[in-house]
């Protein structure tokens, strides 16, 4: 099993221990460090500054958001990152929901399934670096065509050499077509409030997509990496309660009431009625009633909480369930170092 260390996003200010998570993470020999994006920081300039402190750790976002960015400007700051840090970059993407997209960066988010394989194709397109790069579209017509196109417009081939042509690109996903998308043209599987719980659902949906003609990767050579809420602790009812407010606020507040992914995720792992139940208090504003409501097993779906013995026990359960990577969040480099003893 591979560790990963998820930095998240910034909040109102940003973090003051970060780059000190990330050096220890470094030296504990855990795999990958990722950083995200919402509607506040991005998620590829801490990447390079984490980067330059550190020399054998991965460097992947989880996710970039496909409307933040044209694919041409995604792969150009692949490119960028990938040569500074020596060729230890992964591209995590993901379409976001609609609030956001349409929301925030004013876009249609219709067809996200179509828009996901454009994006990726014009990504490895500009890579390759064999010719000048173009694309019919829909969503990404290069050149430009539209009605008020200037008619100046010329396919351009990417004036930096690439240091790898096939940087490794995940998908991050939660709806089955989604993951069946993410086996057939990417290269891993990023699972957000994914579960060892719903194995036998989530493996049909890679299989599906393995399956596929032209299929990318097989299950042997492919990255399946959940986020995992790991704490090795002797205070397991402190720490379930302590995430109760984070459950009910995905469940129940995160996206739009009719058409929040998060509480499909949750519905499919076999709580349907309680998702119904913290979406009621949690969008009539009563928050801590909403955190109150959440049952223990719907955090310890998404979790692995107990002391070093137990926590390797479950750590051996999502493994056989088929997924190859943990990661985790850190408040403390102590926190690090505590899961380190893990690595094998």
């Amino acid at each position: 099993m591979k560790f990963a260390l998820q930095l998240g996003y910034w909040g109102a200010q940003p973090p003051t221990n970060h780059a000190d998570l990330v050096v220890a993470a470094d030296k504990a020999g855990f795999d990958t460090v990722f950083t995200a994006e919402a509607w506040g920081s991005d998620a590829f300039t801490p990447l390079a500054w984490y980067g330059s402190l550190t020399e054998n750790i991965r460097l992947s976002t989880a996710v970039v958001q496909l409307s933040a960015r044209t694919p041409t400007a995604t792969a150009m700051s692949t490119m960028t990152i990938d040569h500074l840090s020596g060729g230890r970059f992964c591209l995590g993407l993901g379409v976001s929901g609609p609030q956001v997209v349409e929301g925030w960066y004013g876009q249609a988010f219709a067809k996200p399934l179509a828009r996901t394989r454009e994006y990726i194709d014009i990504i490895r397109t500009v890579l390759r670096r064999e010719a000048p790069v173009t694309s019919e579209g829909p969503a990404y017509a290069l050149p430009y065509q539209g009605a008020d196109a200037s008619g100046f417009g010329k396919p351009l081939k990417s004036i930096l050499h690439p240091l790898r042509e096939d940087v490794p690109i995940w998908l991050g996903a939660e709806g089955p077509k989604n993951v069946a998308l993410a086996a057939e043209i990417a290269d891993g599987w990023l699972g957000f409030l994914a579960s060892p719980r719903t194995a036998s659902e989530f493996n049909s949906w890679l299989d599906e997509g393995f399956a596929r003609p032209g299929a990318r990767r097989t299950r042997e050579d492919f990255e399946v990496a959940f986020l995992c809420q790991l704490h090795i602790t002797d205070d397991r009812r402190g720490v379930i309660d302590a995430y109760k407010p984070f459950t009910a606020l995905y469940a129940g507040g995160m996206g739009a009431e009719e058409k929040n992914f998060h509480a499909e995720a949750f519905r499919r792992m076999g709580f349907a009625e309680d998702v119904d139940r913290i979406t009621e208090l949690f969008r009539a504003g009563r928050k801590d009633e909403a955190a109150a409501a959440v049952p223990d097993e719907m955090v310890e779906a998404t979790a692995i909480i107990g002391d070093e013995a137990q926590v390797r026990e479950q750590i051996a359960e999502w493994e056989a369930a088929g997924i190859t990577m943990l990661v985790v969040t850190a408040r403390t480099v102590e926190e690090i170092e505590r899961i380190a003893r893990l690595i094998d």
